[in-house]
């Protein structure tokens, strides 16, 4: 018996599987694109051969997080934010382990309170990843914090001849250490809790990039 074209319908229909994460990323991704059009044009050629300042953003901000878990300070900075949520050295690096490890809601609380406590290089990374989500307005809004808080800082980075790169993925042993951190949820966003084993780990996770 033929087949009728509702049969057809049905076959090429697709799964209702779409969740509603799916649809906010989704969203990001074409803010994104069409940020990049309007600012800069069309590009001319295949993604990854003439780069936008949008993925110049995202890739800044990855080398600068990767430079800073890297550091000999890191464990340091890490150990005294769980100790005391009040500081912002270690709010800056546990948000740039947090970005690293892909979770980058809970990552802009930590920059957004170590900015809040006067640190110009959490500004500059909450100018970073708004920049990369097209967010132009508060991308420019924390671009004049930093250069409030340091008129030294360069909000144009040049990358130095060997930058620290982690892989594009988070490595399995970065994404169990943070998975197994105490999580809450505060404005529909989640919040990590750091604690003193991240910082025992922080320099084996950090060889793992």
């Amino acid at each position: 018996m033929p087949r009728s074209i509702d049969d057809y319908l049905d076959q090429a229909a697709l799964a209702d599987t779409v969740t509603d994460a799916d649809l906010d990323a989704l969203h990001r991704e074409i803010v994104r694109d069409v940020t990049a059009t309007l600012m800069f044009g069309a590009r001319p050629a295949p993604e990854g051969h003439y780069p936008t300042a949008l993925d110049g953003a995202e890739a800044a901000l990855n080398a600068l997080s990767a430079e800073l878990i890297h550091s000999t300070k890191a464990a340091e900075h890490l150990a005294r934010i769980a100790d005391a949520p009040s500081d912002a050295d270690g709010a800056l690096h546990f948000g740039c382990l947090l970005n690293l490890a892909q979770e980058p809601d809970s990552a802009l609380w930590w920059w957004q309170f170590a900015a809040g406590a006067g640190n110009a290089t959490a500004a500059y990374c909450l100018h970073l990843h708004h920049l990369l989500r097209g967010e132009l307005r508060d991308a420019d809004h924390w671009a004049h914090q930093a250069l409030n808080l340091d008129t030294d800082i360069h909000l144009t980075p040049t990358m130095t001849p060997t930058p620290i790169r982690c892989p594009a993925h988070p490595t399995r042993a970065l994404r169990e250490a943070v998975e197994r951190l105490k999580v809450e949820e505060l404005a529909g966003a989640p919040f990590h809790h750091p604690d003193h084993r991240l910082a025992d780990q922080i320099e084996e996770l950090a060889d793992a990039c």
